[in-house]
């Protein structure tokens, strides 16, 4: 592997195509790479071999934290700090209904962050280059193409077999790319270029 080969990627005109070949890559068990294409396509999480998402695992416990810390506070402010005896009733535990509301906005808010926060973490975001915008062609992913790149980070990259089969899954076009390490410098030329 050359040090600066950083993906193959493999264009296709059909969901179909774009999907098979996803299943031809898991079944040889390859594990790090991706699809591309314009809207999600139905069937892709199980072609791919990805497990159910983690983001749940998050979430909950943050919710039930939201949820518990509001009782907390309410508790706190209402029946201990600064206690209100209001048509009679004591200030307890049991004035649970009128602290719903709240509970619930909290659960709701700290949901909200951990639900954004932990789709950063899992999806190792920011990310502001990726060497797949190297190429020319991808530039047509969210128009109308269908895209698989393999990633030579995987642990059954090789060049010559990768190729092999991404060639077997009849694509449209198949084309290696380098990372430059520039971050996108060639794209912000050409866009230059082309306003003049």
């Amino acid at each position: 592997m050359a040090d600066n080969e950083a993906l193959l990627l493999a264009e296709f005109d059909t969901t179909a195509d774009c999907l098979h070949a996803a299943e031809k890559l898991r079944d040889a068990g390859y594990t790090q790479f991706d699809t591309h294409s314009p809207f999600p396509i139905h069937g892709m999480d199980a072609a791919m071999g990805l497990p159910d998402s983690k983001l749940g695992w998050i979430v909950f416990p943050i919710g039930l934290m939201g949820t518990t810390g509001a009782f907390l506070m309410m508790h706190w402010m209402n029946n201990i700090d600064y206690p209100l005896v209001i048509g009679g009733k004591p200030p307890t535990w049991q004035s649970l209904p009128s602290m719903v509301p709240i509970m619930f906005e909290l659960t709701v808010l700290l949901s909200a962050f951990a639900t954004v926060l932990g789709m950063f973490h899992l999806n190792k975001l920011p990310r502001h280059h990726h060497p797949v915008f190297n190429s020319d062609r991808f530039r047509s992913f969210s128009d109308d193409k269908f895209f698989v790149s393999v990633e030579s980070t995987d642990p059954k990259w090789s060049l010559e077999k990768t190729r092999k089969l991404l060639e077997s899954c009849k694509p449209a076009n198949l084309e290696l790319i380098y990372d430059d390490d520039e971050g996108g410098a060639d794209f912000e030329k050409a866009e230059e270029g082309a306003a003049h």
